[in-house]
């Protein structure tokens, strides 16, 4: 695959360059600015760009609004405060935080296997770390996929309920159900969301997700039955 690199720091190229090589992976061309990167994509096309975040005058996610129809991205960073805001960019499939080590590296390039938009087509195919970022009381606290039993709507808030605990965030259903597996997850209430493969029982217009009775409304209902295995 052909890949260019973009970032203002020489040391970080040459390392990026370096996994690269191990990976069988040819960097095209390299750029300490991200304006030179755009006027070489309007001529050129990539199959994968890594992509320094902070840089002078012309920031990695200007860089991303402004390319159209951009390749596959990871964002190569020192910043693990902008996970989140990386993430609402489809064309975004990995957030790597330097110094960056092989392994990770790696496995982030599993990651190109996959389209962008790819669902995820059940939960025996999730990985231990396909995960979600969400914003915490200021801070960006990462939730395993495979972890979140239900979302739950109240007012300007989300309540996500996992195995283990409960985070109230400022979102909307609509804004995590498109970071979420369609294939995993379904919304049956305008207030919820729900992992499917944690149902244990359906009565009338409610359905019991381990200890939480959740409701269905009845427009929602005819769609659960129909994704459901039903003997």
């Amino acid at each position: 695959m052909d890949c260019i690199i973009i970032d203002d720091d020489v040391a970080a190229r040459l390392i990026i360059k370096q996994l690269c090589k191990k990976a069988s992976l040819h960097i095209k061309e390299e750029f300490s600015s991200a304006i030179e990167a755009i006027k070489y994509l309007n001529s050129n096309k990539v199959g994968l760009i890594f992509l320094d975040i902070h840089m002078p005058t012309f920031s990695g996610f200007d860089f991303i609004k402004t390319i159209k129809n951009p390749p596959k991205i990871i964002l190569t960073t020192s910043d693990k405060n902008f996970a989140l805001q990386a993430f609402e960019f489809e064309s975004v499939i990995d957030y790597l935080v330097k110094p960056i080590t092989l392994e990770r590296f790696q496995k982030s390039l599993k990651k190109l296997s996959k389209p962008t938009t790819e669902v995820i087509e059940s939960k025996s195919s999730l990985e231990k770390d396909d995960f979600i970022f969400v914003n915490v009381d200021k801070r960006l606290v990462k939730i395993k996929i495979i972890d979140i039993l239900l979302i739950e709507a109240k007012g300007d808030y989300i309540n996500i309920k996992t195995v283990e605990k409960n985070y109230i965030v400022h979102s909307t259903l609509k804004k995590i159900k498109d970071k979420l597996p369609e294939s995993l997850f379904l919304r049956i209430h305008r207030s919820y969301i729900i992992n499917t493969a944690e149902i244990i029982d359906i009565e009338d217009n409610t359905v019991l997700i381990r200890k939480h009775v959740v409701p269905i409304s009845r427009s929602h209902k005819s769609e659960l039955i129909e994704k459901l295995n039903l003997l």
